[in-house]
């Protein structure tokens, strides 16, 4: 941590708060303690925490009590409950109450650290948001559209730009890095918001029917044409419309697409009449344009009508730091939708998802996370709960990080292993001395030997021992 976090630790157990504030110390804490819940209330009424650690069970004030006068004072501070297993029902009663998550007694170190950092990341998240919000300017919503990586940043913030325009915008990018998300954030947060926003995969309608979609048709104009149909410019007139996959066109539809643009004006398939039409054109694509172009299957000028502003999604392996959010987003989201009480994942099934080169993008990571929810039996998910391919991923560049330089003395080499395994785990030494078939203790001694901060890098999980913190109230 740059800045030491604070931790208000609260239980009536004096051993207990010692415990604690040895071992959270230890992780880089700074640790106040309160013996009860009405101190607790008073103390944050008094001083800002990051984090509030709470057991339920109190001689005056229970931790349910204190809860939603603590959540009063801030409502943000994310509240950690801990409590017996015979308090469980009390403690999803404290969940609907706004806790943050709750921990079983005796407290298992691991489970402790994961769930207060998981926490603390997702204040951090709040704040980053809060941040990008002021950035991107106060009216500016991002909509459904996550990321804190410098790519993603800079993304948005053109969209803030370009957004209260009337330029025509051509979005490019691999599939499932989430074109229809930007497009859907620039019509939102245009003076059209209020207008359709209309939404068509052109690779998704046949040749013969795109023309009647895009410009509708009159009766009879062909075989089924039992009456006459708006096309999709005019289902958007006053709004946006978004074409996606615009590469799929035929270059004779292309033509036609051009002329609407230039004219403003539709006329439907069968019929004469020209019809006006005010709609803010939103393109997107999958493929390379320019070579599109350069191989005659694109048109020029409808390129450079298009293009007049070109925002460019990275995919989602060139922005490594988003992929924990937004699989925690996910996790969310699918384990509401399933009714699971899923609280996070493994250091190992996190490894699994960074080391994974994600050729489907976003849209493969939320597939994933959705699976992993739906088949997992347990609150945490493990690298198991996800596809083979991932899997896979993870065991390859776990090898390949510990595999050493071998014209080296035996000395080095052993330094190189240790520190590249320990690399791979993120910092977490538990994990690195498990897959080096050390122990703990002597992975310290060795990082101390070889001049390495023997605390390392903080790890996602794990504390400074294993088992579990038994103290009961």
């Amino acid at each position: 941590m740059d800045k030491k976090s604070t931790v208000l630790v609260v239980d009536d157990d004096p051993a207990h708060r010692t415990m604690l504030r040895t071992l959270l110390s230890g992780w880089g804490y700074d640790v106040a303690e309160a013996d009860d819940g009405g101190a607790a209330v008073e103390r944050v009424r008094e001083s800002a925490f990051d984090l509030v650690l709470m057991d339920i069970r109190m001689v005056t004030v229970s931790g349910l009590e204190a809860l939603p006068r603590i959540k009063g004072y801030n409502p943000s501070i994310p509240v950690i409950i801990m409590t017996a297993y015979s308090s469980v029902e009390t403690a999803v009663e404290a969940l609907k109450k706004g806790a943050y998550d709750y921990l079983i007694k005796p407290l298992d170190f691991d489970e402790l650290r994961l769930t207060m950092e998981r926490a603390m990341e997702h204040l951090s998240l709040k704040e980053e948001n809060r941040r990008l919000r002021e950035s991107l300017g106060r009216h500016f919503d991002p909509g459904n559209i996550i990321g804190r990586s410098e790519a993603m940043v800079a993304l948005l913030q053109t969209v803030a730009q370009v957004a209260p325009s009337e330029a025509t915008v051509l979005i490019t990018g691999e599939s499932g890095t989430g074109k229809e998300l930007i497009a859907g954030a620039i019509h939102g947060n245009s003076a059209r918001k209020e207008g359709p926003f209309i939404k068509m995969n052109c690779a998704a309608v046949t040749e013969t029917l795109l023309e009647s979609e895009l410009f509708g048709h009159e009766k009879g104009a062909f075989t089924g044409a039992h009456r006459r149909k708006e096309g999709k410019f005019r289902l958007a007139d006053g709004g946006s419309l978004f074409l996606d996959e615009v590469s799929e066109m035929s270059v004779a539809m292309q033509a036609k697409l051009l002329r609407v643009l230039q004219e403003r004006e539709v006329v439907r398939v069968g019929g004469e009449e020209s019809i006006p039409v005010d709609v803010r054109l939103i393109a997107a694509t999958n493929k390379d344009l320019e070579e599109e172009m350069a191989s005659g299957r694109f048109r020029e000028d409808l390129f450079y009508r298009l293009n007049v502003v070109d925002l460019k999604i990275p995919p989602l392996r060139e922005r490594q730091e988003d992929i924990p959010i937004l699989a925690q987003h996910f996790l969310a989201q699918f384990a509401e939708k399933n009714q699971k009480h899923i609280k996070g994942f493994t250091p190992q099934a996190m490894d699994a998802l960074l080391n994974h080169h994600w050729p489907g993008n976003v849209r493969e990571l939320m597939n994933a996370v959705e699976r992993a929810v739906v088949l997992s039996r347990s609150e945490v998910l493990s690298e198991q709960d996800f596809p083979a391919l991932i899997q896979e991923t993870s065991a390859s560049e776990r090898e390949t990080a510990a595999t050493p330089p071998t014209d080296l003395p035996l000395e080095e080499i052993e330094k190189a292993t240790i520190l590249k395994t320990l690399e791979a785990t993120g910092g977490n030494k538990s994990e690195a001395a498990r897959r080096l078939g050390i122990t703990r203790k002597t992975l310290r001694k060795k990082l101390k030997k070889y001049g390495a901060a023997p605390d390392g890098p903080r790890s996602q999980a794990g504390g400074p021992q294993g088992g579990t913190l038994d103290s009961e109230t």
